[in-house]
């Protein structure tokens, strides 16, 4: 069970719904990132008060996480290609399980920051084979369907945070917050191993590209502490523009070292299909405006005296409108194209976003506006994940699937960072104000459009000469 994968019980690899149940289990995974991402944040000032420590070294907790996650997307999406992905997802999730519970007994802030990274290499193993096996799971013809499921279980973790992430806040307290992975990941460890299929086709590697995967680690960390501390970590202007040369020297190093290594972790050709790059931009771009308002949103309604239970259920609406598009596009859209899906879903997108520039920025209009984002958004994300795996190899689909998730956390980062430095704008350097408020919402404005254009051009089949 440790070193290679099991097959499922013939009773469940021959039922006519094997295939929903894998994606079934996939969502349990799917689920439970998004829930901790979003639930994690209200830790932070328990985390303070119990550790003693300042605001700076306790976002240390989830910036941890995130660096981790980032950095180790796509080796071992390939890694997984070649070994298995049922194997490396099993491997996850008890890796994430046992660093939850690891988390939740921490002793002290530095020894949950630990935990946190290891929890992110659990998460890693995870989400690189998630949307690969949503797609090799799938019947022809029913990926696109079974992503915007997945889409939607994001989307319900996603709005459920807050709320529950609160509740054990003030009740159990934020120990339980790490804790509550544990019961969902057993149960999702046990269904995976009877429900999933094992991987049928492999990309053969003689060994994992060690110095590539040093190098990614290099670019891909120098970029987001840069993202981090151009919005408000404490770090001087040079070390910002230090950072930002280590990620474009560390990216241009990986590149060259892809070019040339015996097994390289990325086949550079990937890119060079259209509906890859196109895809990946859009999926940046789409989690940028998804996380930019879960940040803007409460700074703008507490601002006005709102409290901060009617800015949450306000923000509720963005997950909400999001887990309706990602279901409820497959039925309604019934004979649209995924090209023309993605170009409707971030055209929607856009526009509510516009219209937040002329519309009062009351609870109700930005409810309804965060609902018709959200729903935009839904239509656009399982539509554009299907044009990028319909455009890679199955061999590559673990490889595939990190990229894709590395997007969306670049994404997430870029969003809550874009923003965060728009409200920082200004000569008193903080605080909140209409023209500021428009700066954050015409970057997210942008983003969108941008994905919109890029799902207007992507899309297209392979040619001669890309990868098979």
């Amino acid at each position: 069970m440790l070193v290679q994968e099991r097959p499922r019980p013939d009773r469940v690899r021959e039922h006519p719904r094997a295939w929903w149940l894998a994606v079934a289990t996939v969502c349990f995974g799917a689920f439970m990132g998004q829930l901790d991402a979003s639930v994690v944040t209200l830790t932070y000032g328990s985390l303070g008060a119990e550790f003693g420590t300042s605001l700076a070294a306790v976002e240390w907790v989830s910036l941890a996480y995130l660096l981790t996650l980032v950095a180790l997307l796509i080796p071992v999406g390939r890694f997984a290609d070649a070994r298995g992905r049922k194997l490396l997802y099993l491997h996850g999730f008890g890796v994430f399980v046992v660093a939850s519970a690891a988390c939740g007994l921490a002793p002290s802030l530095w020894t949950l920051i630990a935990f946190r990274v290891v929890q992110a290499a659990g998460a890693a193993m995870m989400q690189a084979n998630s949307v690969a096996l949503v797609v090799t799971s799938a019947p022809d013809g029913r990926s696109r369907g079974a992503l915007g499921v997945q889409a939607a279980a994001q989307a319900l973790g996603l709005a459920l945070g807050p709320t529950v992430g609160g509740v054990l806040v003030s009740t159990l307290g934020w120990r339980w917050v790490f804790g509550i992975n544990v019961p969902i990941g057993i149960v999702a460890l046990i269904a995976g191993h009877y429900l999933l299929p094992r991987t049928r086709e492999r990309n053969d590697a003689r060994e994992l590209d060690r110095p590539g995967a040093v190098l990614l680690t290099v670019a891909t960390t120098a970029g987001l502490l840069g993202v981090s501390a151009a919005s408000g970590l404490p770090v001087p202007a040079w070390g910002v523009v230090a950072l930002f040369a280590v990620a474009a020297a560390g990216g241009r190093a990986f590149t060259a070292r892809q070019r040339r290594a015996p097994s390289p972790l990325l086949d550079l050709g990937l890119l060079r299909v259209r509906a890859v790059s196109a895809g990946l931009a859009g999926a940046l771009g789409a989690y940028l405006v998804l996380f930019g308002p879960l940040v803007l949103v409460p700074i703008v309604l507490t601002s006005r005296g709102s409290s901060e239970l009617l800015a949450g259920l306000v923000l509720t609406a963005l997950p909400a409108g999001f887990g309706a598009g990602a279901v409820g596009g497959e039925p309604l859209l019934h004979g649209m194209s995924d090209r023309a899906r993605g170009v409707l879903g971030a055209g929607t997108a856009a526009a509510s976003l516009a219209a937040m520039l002329l519309l009062p920025l009351s609870p109700g209009w930005l409810a309804a506006q965060a609902a018709v984002l959200g729903l935009g958004l839904g239509v656009f994300t399982p539509a554009n994940n299907a044009l990028i795996m319909k455009a890679i190899p199955a061999r590559w689909s673990g490889t595939g699937g990190g990229l894709v998730n590395m997007a969306r956390g670049l994404g997430t980062a870029l969003g809550v960072a874009l923003v965060t430095l728009a409200l920082h704008l200004g000569p008193d350097g903080g605080g909140f104000d209409g023209a500021r408020c428009a700066i954050a919402v015409l970057l997210a404005a942008s983003a969108a459009t941008v994905a919109a254009a890029w799902a207007a051009t992507g899309g297209r089949p392979r040619t001669a000469g890309q990868p098979d």
